[in-house]
């Protein structure tokens, strides 16, 4: 199988061969620059395969360590028949407890992946984690990416890249807002913002073709990162970078392109199989941990926007045979999206991976390797309820741990149920907090009148 990669303006067509591999380029116009198809395919026509999963995470990774902080959250329901809202809960990590905690607790672990990093935390560092070294060592020099207004994924995009010398360019879904905040002033401070209307940012790839060809003006490339991402493993040696000196791509064009702009197309929110990587890096980590290492039933909770964090998270799962239940709590898309999503992503994943082991796992799983429940309460995509901003405040109160009713909520609320029924069958239940707790900014300027409720209740 070879990959596809748009490069700089060179000769029309021709063939040659480097160190084993057919390289042949075609050329064709688009939008005022030039896309180059570049396949490349080894002597025996398939990529590389066979690979373990050891080999696979043996890379340069944007985190120096997967590590994290693991909280233990205890919590008393309230009395029968109330609403999740009653229980209290209490961070027991830290020694603190409840004073009359009793036999009918419960508990459930909290990855803190909201703690990583200020901003670039949460499943957005986990899925950049094997993408920025990617685009370093093949010397991009700009990124286009896209997201909403208040887009966690696009403030994390456009730090990275402001980091490491890449020009971010993010397209943000509607207007504008009055006064900037939350996430995206975050974006605005790191990256180039341009406000797209609801009405062509549904058209995604054409969006993003425009948009790109702009950026790589007349002389520059394009290339979409899962092209770029499956020509890095296929090439890929530890120690030695992505492409050898003598065979890269670059080498054929005699230097020409050195200041050529390199432009890296990255789906919205990261979702694709390049950020699935990171995903498994953080499963190997909590295989060894002690909350996880010694227990055979494990339920791990996430709430999923594109549902690529949970497919990581089921994929890493059979990568190293752990016999855990992945539960994805669906906020923006129908189960048989989700589903779609899922089997595309397993299947890129095998393709791209190399990894053969996974085949005979996945054979005669026909409903997939994710659990994809309903949120508690059910709503429209980015609506907050009545008292979910208040019960933020009480989880926060009572363990130091910071929630947003759109996504983190709604994983926080399935770990509290499940751990009453799974604490039968001996399970440990743990939620991944997939960070975002600066949407709450944004919330506050959508939804006043929740947030008018927080008035002070300090009393004498």
């Amino acid at each position: 199988m070879g990959c596809s990669l748009l490069l700089p303006i060179v000769p029309s067509q021709f063939a040659t061969r480097i160190t084993g591999r057919t390289v042949v380029l075609s050329t064709n116009f688009c939008r005022g620059y030039r896309q180059v198809r570049l396949c490349l395919t080894s002597a025996s026509g398939t990529s590389r395969s066979g690979r373990t999963v050891s080999e696979l995470l043996d890379r340069k990774w944007m985190l120096p360590d997967p590590r994290v902080i693991i909280n233990e959250i205890s919590f008393k329901p309230g009395h029968p028949g109330e609403p999740l809202s009653a229980p209290s809960f209490s961070n027991v990590t830290y020694g603190r407890q409840f004073s009359d905690i009793n036999s009918n607790g419960y508990s459930f672990y909290v990855i803190r992946d909201d703690l990583l990093h200020p901003i670039l935390n949460g499943n957005k560092a986990r899925k950049l984690d094997a993408i920025m070294p990617v685009l370093q060592d093949n010397s991009v020099t700009h990124v286009v990416s896209c997201g909403g207004s208040q887009s966690a994924h696009a403030s994390a995009v456009a730090m990275a890249c402001s980091e490491r010398g890449i020009r971010p360019h993010l397209l943000l879904r509607g207007e504008q807002p009055e006064v900037p905040t939350g996430y995206n002033l975050i974006t605005l401070m790191f990256g180039d913002v341009t406000y797209i209307p609801r009405s062509k940012y549904a058209h995604r790839e054409e969006m993003f073709r425009m948009h790109a060809g702009i950026v790589a003006s007349s002389d520059g490339s394009v290339v979409w990162l899962d092209d770029l991402f499956e020509r890095s493993l296929n090439d890929y040696s530890p120690g030695n970078g992505y492409l050898d000196e003598n065979e890269s791509w670059r080498a054929s064009l005699n230097g020409a392109e050195k200041d050529m702009r390199k432009v890296v197309v990255i789906g919205e929110g990261a979702g694709n199989v390049a950020g699935l990587l990171g995903v498994v890096r953080l499963v190997k980590y909590l295989s060894e941990h002690d909350v996880t290492r010694n227990e055979q039933n494990v339920t791990l909770v996430v709430d999923a926007g594109t549902g690529t964090t949970a497919v990581g998270l089921a994929i890493g799962a059979m990568c190293f045979g752990l016999p855990w239940k992945i539960v994805a709590v669906m906020l923006a898309e129908t189960i048989k999206g989700y589903k779609k999503k899922e089997k595309m992503l397993i299947n890129d994943f095998k393709r791209i991976s190399g990894l053969n082991k996974l085949e005979p796992r996945l054979n005669g799983l026909q409903d997939g390797i994710v659990h994809w429940v309903e949120r508690i309460q059910p709503r429209r995509f980015g609506r907050v309820l009545k008292g979910e901003v208040d019960m933020c405040r009480q989880v926060a109160r009572q363990t130091g741990i910071l929630l947003d009713p759109i996504y983190t909520l709604a994983a926080w609320e399935q770990a509290a149920c499940l751990c009453r029924s799974e604490e039968e069958n001996g399970s440990n239940v743990i939620m991944l907090h997939t960070g975002g707790t600066m949407n709450m900014f944004g919330l506050a300027q959508r939804f006043k009148p929740h947030f008018h409720e927080l008035t002070s209740d300090f009393t004498n």
